[in-house]
């Protein structure tokens, strides 16, 4: 029977999520797995991370695809996207603490574009006044960054209701970026 390395996968982040330091024979455990079965498809604990990283990338590439980041005031893109990403708040929330990703040369290309395009939106909520222009667009994809995470161990950890994730999130963010009128 071969593997079904999506299952794997998710299992592995769905665990990794709830339990960062959670070792690779708990990892296969959680898939239904042995550990040799794990280690064969994973070479050790940065293969796997890194086949979680290729995941993450490919979940936040679709949600800024299904956002439609484009369409509209930037707003309401960010509402969007909120809302498309969050079923993957979880991954990026463990994958945002594991340095070895933003380090050195080897840093996978996919998050250079996923910041390309989500500065990209801010810098043109503030061309078009909807947003604060004291922030920079680097700066206002950096938060979003960390309240998704900050959103996720929250609900994770039972001290937000999963339906509220959205909400808050995109309240917290555009209630600090919107530029007030004079």
């Amino acid at each position: 029977m071969p593997l079904d390395r999506d299952h794997v996968l998710r299992s592995a982040a769905a665990l990794l999520t709830r339990k960062s330091t959670a070792t690779m024979d708990e990892v296969a455990r959680a898939a239904g797995i042995s550990r040799a079965t794990l280690h064969r498809h994973f070479a050790g604990r940065d293969a796997l991370v890194r086949a979680l990283e290729a995941l993450g990338i490919a979940e936040c590439e679709t949600a800024l695809d299904t956002a439609r980041l484009d369409d509209g005031p930037a707003g309401e893109a960010v509402h969007r996207l909120v809302r498309a990403i969050e079923p993957a708040a979880g991954l990026l929330a463990f994958l945002y603490t594991e340095n070895q990703l933003f380090e050195g040369e080897q840093q996978n290309a996919g998050w250079a574009r996923i910041d390309a395009r989500l500065t990209a939106l801010f810098r043109r909520g503030q061309e078009s006044g909807e947003f604060r222009i004291d922030l920079t667009p680097a700066w206002l994809t950096e938060a979003l960054y960390g309240l998704l995470a900050s959103g996720a161990w929250a609900v994770a950890e039972g001290r937000v209701a999963a339906k509220d994730f959205s909400y808050m999130v995109v309240e917290l963010l555009l209630g600090g970026a919107r530029r007030t009128r004079a």
